[in-house]
């Protein structure tokens, strides 16, 4: 059966889904983040911008030491994520922090002026 969100039933190799709804962002991530390259956990920088890169065998994001996307406003919507495999940190501005995955959901609603940020640990 066909999702009635989704208009593409294969996960993409590389950017967003596209969606019927032009308020949904859905996207895949899919990283093979090499072993940490110090004692502060941080991996050699790769991406460039190119955070959709299907050809990278990791991407950082908007992170520059620590994969992932660093403190960023969201401001009143929802987002849910599912951690099909691999781990995801956490945290917000206002002392909110947790660790997620292998299988895990987790649904966020995103309060106006909350920070928050999702950092994918090596």
């Amino acid at each position: 059966m066909r999702s009635p969100i989704l208009t593409q039933t294969a996960l993409p190799t590389s950017g967003p889904y596209p969606t019927q709804d032009p308020f949904l962002f859905c996207v895949y991530h899919k990283d093979q983040y090499p072993p940490a390259i110090n004692d502060k956990m941080e991996a050699p920088r790769q991406g460039n911008g190119q955070d959709f890169n299907p050809d990278a065998p990791y991407r950082m994001y908007h992170g520059d030491r620590i994969p992932g996307f660093p403190q960023h406003p969201h401001r009143g919507f929802e987002t849910i994520t599912a951690t099909i495999d691999g781990i995801i940190d956490h945290a917000d501005s206002v002392g909110n922090a947790g660790r997620y995955g292998m299988g895990d959901l987790q649904w966020m609603t995103a309060g106006s002026g909350v920070g928050h940020s999702e950092t994918f640990p090596l």
